[in-house]
């Protein structure tokens, strides 16, 4: 079976690569592809694959531009940090995903489920114009205030005061760029849901951190980050090797 790889991060691509071959032997990748262009001319000039794995988000652009470009007549698996509105576009139009850092249990469900898929050369392409088209109905809206308590009243908290949310001791809290701590309800994974993604980046288990709130970044070891924030005394936040280039990307954007 041939495989092609679109992904823009080295490092990422790299990693699928290594997964690919633990999980399915008989999978080989004929090309790793970086960029919106350089797919279009690989799928204009080349054989088509058996089975495609994308990164929904490249350095130039969202990669479903791609299919407005160029035909793709076979099964995708798009690969994701975090999208909201495209997983729900997914899941209503049965296209699979895998949410990154993609772990090897969920690659092999992924390729299981390609495998015992009645695929017809036709229904990829109304699946990706069914995905597209819902896509485009639909609009995402972030939270601008969250109620938090304080003492015995609760305050609009706006997400331009804070700086980042994290755990400490069991307990969810926020803290503002003026320093100021708030302890908060739900748990971290329901709060990043409810946040911009250009605005605020899930560095680890522990932290969600705000991008203006990001003063430096350091190399660490291991292909590691440590993130300084504009918050006096607080403590450095590292951010794991496989999720540097993305972090990088978006501090960057």
């Amino acid at each position: 079976m041939n495989a092609v790889i679109i992904e823009d991060e080295i490092v990422a691509a790299q990693a699928l690569q290594t997964l690919i071959g633990e999980v399915s032997s008989d999978i080989q990748i004929m090309a790793v592809l970086q960029s919106i262009d350089e797919s279009v001319e690989w799928f204009q000039t080349c054989p088509p694959p058996d089975l495609v794995f994308m990164d929904i988000h490249l350095a130039d652009g969202s990669a479903f531009t791609i299919f407005e470009k160029t035909r793709i007549s076979c099964p995708i698996i798009f690969t994701t940090a975090y999208d909201e509105y495209a997983l729900k576009a997914f899941g209503v139009n049965s296209i699979d995903y895998l949410l990154k850092p993609i772990n090897k249990k969920d690659l092999a469900k992924a390729i299981d489920k390609y495998r015992n898929f009645p695929f017809q050369p036709t229904y990829n392409t109304d699946w990706i114009n069914k995905l597209l088209a819902s896509i485009k109905q639909n609009t995402v809206s972030y939270k601008s205030y969250f109620l938090v308590p304080e003492k015995d009243k609760l305050i609009p908290l706006s997400i331009h005061e804070i700086a980042c949310i994290f755990i400490d001791a069991k307990m969810l809290k926020a803290i503002t760029i003026h320093n100021r701590i708030y302890y908060l309800d739900l748990v971290l994974d329901d709060w990043m849901r409810q946040l911009d993604p250009k605005l605020f980046f899930r560095a680890n288990r522990q932290y969600i951190i705000a991008h203006k709130s990001v003063k430096d970044i350091s190399l660490w070891f291991g292909g590691k980050l440590s993130v300084n924030l504009n918050v006096p005394d607080h403590e450095r936040i590292v951010v794991s090797k496989a999720r540097a280039g993305e972090f990088k990307k978006w501090l960057a954007g």
